[in-house]
């Protein structure tokens, strides 16, 4: 990666300067310094701590009945560039404005119109003016009936040439969670701080420019999946649809159970695997559409379970809708479900797990994890770990050397890595590193920290510190962001996690555990020009980076092993919640947009 850093250099440099207009040159980003309560069988990596094992077996999933594909509603003439935008000195009374009409509105719409306001973003060493829009697009089934609409909210860069300009589609995860991690936490033109006293309940939501902001060299389209932020089915939909537009359905006055089984229908698609790739890319086609941006270069980005979505929508926009991709962004991604569903006869999870458990080890000595700190964990986690777990329990041997390993790496006492036979889980790490403190660790990042509620008891269940801690001034940011400065008032409750799109999510019927790396394979073998960034953190016990690393060592280089890139970061989950992480991966994907530009125009 350093060598990757110092040959594109002077790409970024161009890059930065030719699509970005700032007020005064742009400082060049700070580099790094020397820098889910959920068992081994978690069913997904989400935003929200995992349910008991109780639950998750009523929450089990059955196949997905697909409806017809969704359908791009008929084009919307490009907005006017010449007509007054609000300014942000405007928002407050376009809001009022827009409260008074919201009865008109909803007759026709479960959301209110888009809302375009004007911004000047003042931050170290140069001014930002940009225009955003929050707002919504429907999705239509077959028939041209409005089944939900997706709300967003964009950020663009005035003064510029929109048509060449690169712009990024991120979302969240869960399932179930909105884009407020990503929005608030690193891309958008406002950032919320994630760590000391702003990670709890009781903090201020507030905002503050966010001077590691993507906006300098690309636009922004932060997108929340129906059932999450303000998007939603559609009032009429869920109210009055009828038979005649289910196959095969008599004609007919609808029953209150037919009502039913039509949300049922439209929840089990749009709540699945594949209904939910097919609305994100009808939704990025519309807007692109929309916006007149078809020409411009396109990232797309993903967080968590985002991350398990941005190959299979790379690959969806490729086949069935003709949008192509320039660069892909997968942060803290599951891959395979394999590694996530796996069991104690099947090591590869736990032998997935251990460097991370190593890093989190490595910071509670002082140090801060980093590719040369961490190489001896991974290095015995893919060779004599993975070789002695496989002879099993019965060897002893076997057994003593991992449990010898395993203690000097984790820095658990013995007796403990003993009493788990050296294959400790997430779980079971949080509680035992912690047990005589009082405390529990984050799942999302083990160095955070927080008070045990039942410290005497020998299976407590706590909260989770970090995620759960900051869901309140989250939601409260956003919502303020959405109140004063993008001047959109939905009179829906906004839901930064909807925990019943991820207990009611279709992971489908087959036997094998769902996997995305197909979709990134095929999407890289089609598109010599497609360029892949896998990032994680160091101590992210959801969404382990060795697995990433175990799954993209078996890929080829397609043409060029420079295309797909991992990288790991000090922190965890939400590693840019860490300035100097949040820093460096803002280096990291402008490097690898420098370098799919240039391979295009080399092309041309």
């Amino acid at each position: 990666m350093r060598l990757l850093r110092l040959c594109l250099l002077p790409l970024v440099v161009l890059l930065a300067a030719g699509i970005a207009t700032c007020a005064v040159a742009q400082e060049p980003a700070p580099r790094p310094e020397a820098e889910q309560a959920e068992a081994s069988d978690a069913r997904a990596p989400s935003l929200q701590p995992q349910p008991s094992e109780e639950s998750k077996a009523s929450e089990k999933s059955e196949a997905a009945e697909q409806p017809a594909p969704i359908q791009a509603e008929s084009p919307a003439p490009s907005r006017d560039q010449s007509s007054p935008a609000k300014t942000e000195a405007q928002a407050e009374g376009a809001a009022r404005k827009n409260d008074g009409a919201k009865s008109a509105v909803a007759a026709k719409s479960s959301l209110p119109a888009d809302s375009v306001t004007r911004h000047t973003l003042d931050l170290p060493g140069r001014t930002l003016q940009l225009e955003a829009t929050a707002g919504s697009i429907p999705l239509m089934n077959a028939d041209g009936r409005v089944q939900a609409r997706m709300a967003y909210v964009s950020y663009t860069l005035m003064g510029v040439d929109s048509r060449t300009r690169p712009v990024a589609f991120a979302f969240n995860g869960g399932p179930g969670s909105s884009s407020a991690w990503l929005h608030l936490g690193t891309l958008g033109p406002w950032r919320l701080p994630l760590e000391g006293d702003s990670a709890r309940p009781s903090a201020p939501g507030i905002a503050m420019p966010n001077t590691d902001t993507w906006l300098d060299f690309s636009d922004l389209v932060m997108i929340d999946p129906v059932g999450t932020g303000y998007s939603r089915f559609e009032n009429d939909v869920a109210e009055e649809e009828t038979s005649e537009t289910q196959p095969g359905a008599r004609k007919g006055k609808q029953s209150v159970a037919k009502q039913t089984n039509s949300r049922q229908d439209l929840r089990k698609h749009y709540w699945s695997i594949a209904g939910d790739v097919d609305s994100i890319a009808s939704f990025m086609s519309q807007w692109l559409t929309k916006t007149g941006r078809h020409t411009s270069p396109k990232l797309l980005v993903g967080e968590s379970y985002g991350g398990f979505r941005v190959p299979k929508i790379a690959h969806a926009l490729q086949n069935n809708y003709g949008v192509g991709m320039n660069l892909l962004v997968l942060v803290s991604p599951v891959l395979d479900y394999g590694f996530l569903r796996g069991h104690r006869h099947l090591p590869l999870n736990t032998v997935a797990l251990l460097p991370s458990l190593s890093a989190a080890a490595l910071e509670t000595r002082g140090k801060t994890p980093s590719p040369a700190l961490m190489r001896e964990a991974e290095d015995y986690a893919r060779g004599e770990y993975l070789t002695d777990l496989l002879r099993g329990p019965r060897d002893t041997a076997a057994v003593g050397r991992v449990i010898k390993r395993v203690t000097t790496l984790t820095a658990l006492p013995a007796a403990t890595v003993q009493k788990y036979g050296g294959r400790l889980d997430s779980y079971g790490y949080r509680r035992e590193a912690n047990e005589s403190g009082g405390q529990v660790a984050s799942a999302y990042d083990a160095t955070v920290k927080g008070l045990n509620p039942e410290p005497s008891a020998p299976n407590a269940r706590a909260e989770d510190p970090f995620v759960t801690a900051l869901r309140a001034p989250l939601t409260g940011a956003m919502l303020d962001l959405y109140a004063t400065k993008l001047a959109w008032r939905p009179e829906a409750r906004y839901l930064l996690a909807n925990g019943e799109v991820g207990s009611n999510w279709q992971y489908g019927n087959s036997p094998s555990p769902p996997e995305a790396v197909s979709d990134l394979k095929a999407a890289l073998a089609l598109d010599a020009r497609l360029r892949t960034l896998v990032v994680h953190g160091y101590t992210d016990l959801v969404t382990p980076y060795f697995a990433s690393t175990l799954v993209l060592d078996q890929l080829p280089a397609y043409g060029d092993a420079r295309r797909l890139v991992q990288v790991t970061y000090p922190g965890g989950h939400m590693f840019y919640s860490r300035d100097a992480s949040r820093a460096a991966f803002r280096e990291d994907v402008l490097i690898m947009l420098a370098a799919s530009l240039a391979g295009e125009a080399q092309t041309r």
